[in-house]
């Protein structure tokens, strides 16, 4: 492993996560498989792809969070992050002014109850690859 993600190529569904979960060397692997467990008992619908060389998640066509494999820890990221309650504590570099997150270098630094909370709030503003989500407009008369 690199001190970046990996070289996973970009794809949706749960294939791809799953593959990417599964390159990842231990403990990593361990940890990444928690979090995507947490995060489908915790968002019905969820949708996951990989994108970045890392997993992201993502609930009504938009991604929530993104979890990748770093040099000994896994770094979870909210993509809203700012907006959340209490906001994670990490601002990870080059990933956005608003994205927050945590660094996990165990199983045991997982506190699911609070990482699904933050789930549950992020699922309510996906973004949208930066593009304003499209919504219908009204008919123009002629």
């Amino acid at each position: 492993m690199t001190g970046k993600a990996s070289d996973a190529k970009t794809a949706d569904g749960d294939a791809p996560v799953f593959a990417y979960i599964a390159s990842l060397p231990q403990p990593l692997r361990s940890i990444a498989e928690r979090v995507d467990a947490l995060a489908a008992r915790t968002l019905p619908g969820l949708q996951r792809g990989v994108k970045w060389g890392m997993a992201y998640y993502g609930v009504d066509g938009g991604w929530c969070f993104s979890s990748g494999g770093f040099v000994g820890h896994v770094k979870l990221m909210f993509i809203c992050g700012t907006q959340l309650t209490p906001v994670p504590p990490v601002t990870p570099i080059g990933m956005g002014k608003a994205t927050r997150g945590l660094d996990l270098t165990s199983v045991a630094a997982l506190d699911e109850h609070q990482v699904a909370a933050w789930m549950q709030q992020a699922a309510t503003m996906p973004f949208f690859g930066g593009k304003q989500r499209r919504t219908a407009r009204p008919a123009r008369g002629r």
